[in-house]
């Protein structure tokens, strides 16, 4: 029996791929297959992240199926579209800053593009939970021993050439997703990353505030 060997890594630095593993929206490419064995590999070092009391009680939903697909990206397409018309929208928020409007400009723009076309991105991963019900407390607790492994799975997708982005706006229907996948009642969806190979070279860090405007030592 013969195993594939492991896929190439881009020659990027800790810092470099930390700092360019971007949500890639407009350049995902729509029309290139991603292997399956090369989502695996992604997920196998994903299974490495840190979880509470090392419980490990994640559970990966992977959708290359069109039509399931396509299903789940009209309930995305749906969400959107309630998303772009609420104030907490991403172009809406900071309309009057002159330093951040045009970037969350195109951020809006960029989801929206990406919800009329998340059906057709070539690989779905929903990161999901094996929890009971969620109580009001320690929240932080329960899905920090999700998130890390998601991102987790994106840094590895963007060392192997894929490009992916961090989407939540499908839980809005959740219930919905949960039971056009079968999904048992205990298990709660964390987050829906579309994966795909890029189109263009590579990606730059973002802007981002100064940390002198958000760092906080000792104290507030």
């Amino acid at each position: 029996m013969t195993t594939s060997e492991p896929s190439p890594v881009l020659p990027l630095t800790p810092d470099e791929l930390l700092t360019t593993t971007r949500s890639v929206r407009k350049r995902l490419d729509l029309d290139r297959e991603v292997p399956l064995s090369l989502v695996k590999e992604c997920l196998e070092i994903a299974l490495q992240a840190p979880s509470g009391s090392n419980r490990q009680g994640w559970h990966w939903i992977v959708l290359t199926d069109a039509d399931l697909r396509a299903q789940v990206g009209e309930l995305y397409r749906r969400a959107v579209e309630d998303y772009l018309e609420s104030p907490g929208s991403a172009g809406a928020l900071f309309a009057d800053d002159a330093r951040r409007a045009p970037v969350q400009a195109r951020v809006g723009s960029s989801v929206a593009y990406l919800g009329e076309r998340m059906g057709q991105v070539p690989v779905l991963v929903i990161a999901c939970l094996e929890t009971g019900r969620l109580t009001d407390g320690n929240q932080g607790g329960a899905w920090g021993s999700l998130l890390p492994a998601a991102w987790s799975y994106m840094l590895a997708a963007r060392a192997r050439g894929l490009g992916t982005a961090w989407t939540t706006l499908h839980l809005r229907y959740e219930r919905e997703v949960a039971e056009l996948l079968g999904m048992p009642e205990n298990v709660r969806q964390g987050v829906l990353i579309p994966t795909a190979y890029y189109t263009g070279e590579s990606f730059r860090p973002a802007p981002r505030q100064p940390l002198s405007e958000v760092l906080h030592v000792d104290g507030w």
